[in-house]
This record gives C-alpha cells, sequence and structure tokens, in this order.
C-alpha cells in the first residue's frame, strides 16, 4: 500500500493565517497523508507557534535553531520522512481536493516515475481580502520536454511536486542554494536517469505576490553562479550554456520591479 508525507517549512516571516489556510489544504484532502513533517525554520512567531500547536500530533514538527532557508531546511525535514512518497508543500500555498488522490494514481499506473509535478494556478489577494485568479502556470509534460526545458529553467513546479521518497535521497536530497534548491535538485535527478513528468491539470494554488518577486531578486548572483556550474557538472549544459543562462536570468531579475511581474505572466502564463 502507498504511504504518503507532506513535507512543509516554515519561517517567522510567514502570515499565520496562510499558514492555517495552507495545513487545511492538505488535512481536507480526499486522499489524507499518512504523515506531515514541519519543519520550524529557525524560532517562530507566538502567533505562528499557536497555528502549529492548534494541530497537535497531527504534525511531525522539527525545529530548527537558527533560520537557513529552504534548501537547508529540507535536509532534516527529509530525514524524518518515513513514508514512499513525499509531496511538498509550501507555507502558503493551497492544495485543491484531489491533489494527492491523483499524484498517487499516476505513480501507481507509472511506476517508473521517480517525480511527478503539475500545474498551478497563481492567484493573489485584492485589498479586499478576496483572492483574484490570475492565470496558470503549466510545465512541460514529458521526458524529453522537461529535459530540454531543464537548461534553461526548473522544470517542475516544487509547489505542486510529489517523489518517490529514496529516489529523492538516493539522488542527493535538496542543498542550501539560496531559492534554487529544488532546480537543482530536479537537474541532479535528470543526470542520474531519473524519471520525472508533470501533470497538465492543476493541483495546486499558487500564491503570487510582490514577495515572491524580491525572493527571485535579492543576494541571488552567488547563487546561480552555483547552479550553473552544478548544471555543467551534471553535464545538463555546457559550460558556454551555462555562462549565457547566467547572463540572462540575472538580467531578469535586475529589470525593475514593476517590469518583473509582466515579463514572469508573458514566460510563465
Amino acid at each position: 500500500m502507498q504511504t504518503l508525507a507532506v513535507l512543509m517549512a516554515v519561517y517567522h516571516k510567514v502570515d499565520p493565517r496562510q499558514l492555517k489556510e495552507s495545513i487545511d489544504s492538505v488535512m481536507n484532502q480526499t486522499r489524507p497523508a499518512d504523515e506531515f513533517v514541519l519543519v520550524k525554520d529557525g524560532p517562530l512567531t507566538p502567533e505562528l507557534d499557536d497555528v502549529i500547536a492548534g494541530y497537535g500530533d497531527a504534525l511531525t514538527v522539527v525545529a530548527l535553531p537558527t533560520n537557513e532557508g529552504v534548501g537547508a531546511a529540507m535536509g532534516p525535514g527529509l530525514e524524518a520522512v518515513t513514508c514512499e512518497f513525499t509531496a511538498r508543500m509550501d507555507s502558503d500555498d493551497i492544495c485543491l481536493p484531489q491533489r494527492f488522490e491523483k499524484q498517487l494514481a499516476w505513480f501507481e499506473q507509472h511506476p517508473e516515475t521517480d517525480a511527478l509535478g503539475a500545474a498551478m494556478i497563481e492567484f493573489t489577494e485584492n485589498t479586499d481580502g478576496k483572492y483574484v485568479d490570475l492565470g496558470v502556470r503549466a510545465m512541460p509534460e514529458h521526458a524529453i520536454e522537461i529535459r530540454r526545458y531543464a537548461k534553461i529553467n526548473s522544470p517542475i513546479n516544487q509547489p505542486a511536486v510529489m517523489f518517490r521518497t529514496q529516489s529523492v535521497r538516493e539522488a542527493g536530497g535538496y542543498q542550501p542554494i539560496k531559492n534554487l534548491e529544488d532546480y537543482d535538485l530536479w537537474a541532479r535527478m535528470l543526470a542520474s536517469g531519473m524519471r520525472l513528468h508533470n501533470l497538465p491539470e492543476p493541483l495546486v494554488r499558487f500564491r503570487l505576490d510582490e514577495a515572491v518577486f524580491t525572493r527571485r531578486s535579492q543576494g541571488m548572483w552567488a547563487a546561480e553562479c552555483e547552479l550553473q556550474r552544478n548544471l555543467a557538472a551534471y553535464g545538463l549544459v555546457s559550460k558556454k550554456r551555462g555562462l549565457v543562462n547566467l547572463v540572462v536570468r540575472s538580467a531578469y531579475r535586475a529589470i525593475p520591479a514593476g517590469l518583473v511581474r509582466r515579463v514572469y505572466r508573458m514566460l510563465f502564463n
């Protein structure tokens, strides 16, 4: 029988209301998870701690003494997982009710798959507190398309991914590359011959607010350099292609904030 864990990290800047909504969306799945590992990435606010405490034993909490970032936080979190499959979940996004059921059904029918992503509905919150859908972000579905796309960008929507726990462990798990830990992981899995696939159906609602674009631009040069060196070392790109990627991806982050959102929508919607 398939067993499923959810892996989430939370840090002190997360909105407690958004965290509760995210956890509730996991708890209300048509196919519930067997365990929920939540990593506290450093000390949290009292409000966030209260939200987490409200779920009692339903959460397996891994507390880190300092804020290390998602890539570093995922290591101890993944070690705590005991299930065959792991679904990643961000602390401000929302699972659609049938997400786990549909992804586990795919793995049942396609045992060769190591990681399975899905499309996402991007949304924001207006001044009245109402959610407004902005569009769907889908990724290439099949192996050849995924490998081609991985030369320029992360080929899986990380907030919507489910993977075989052992496959990710064998690939080396998440590494602490700022905001690019997921891209680096998928690249290593592809380089080792593992199979990735994306479902075209949206299974997660992804919160697209200004913080997303701020995280994409602040202090990313060193992380991008490391990533492109890694892609070349994995054999996914040539050193020349890696240099081109570095220039193009860094230029995207350097454009004015107001323009970033417009370019993002052209690229991903």
